[in-house]
């Protein structure tokens, strides 16, 4: 299964109270979970500086975690990146 990582950052318009955040997370983690079955999310981070939120997680079909991360970005006001994450040892294996 392949491992990948979404970047997100905050839009201003994500949230005008940060209690509300939490309410707009749940309502895009759970759109993700019915429209993207094949989207295993392993570990959410928040973190300080230019990006806000990483996200791990695994799935055999790129085009959910495309879509799960189209879902973040227009759901969740995020700008997202999403990368392919191969694990060092494979990565150093294949040299």
């Amino acid at each position: 299964m392949a491992t990948y990582i979404i970047l997100s950052q905050l839009t201003p318009s994500a949230s005008a109270d940060p209690k509300e955040f939490r309410k707009l997370a749940e309502r895009v983690s759970e759109k993700i979970k019915r429209e993207c079955p094949a989207v295993a999310w392993k570990q959410s981070y928040a973190t300080m500086g230019r990006i806000d939120v990483v996200d791990v997680v695994e799935s055999e079909d790129i085009v959910q975690v495309e879509k799960a991360a189209m879902i973040i970005r227009a759901l969740g006001h995020c700008n997202t990146e999403t990368l392919v994450a191969t694990p060092w040892k494979d990565f150093i294996g294949a040299l």
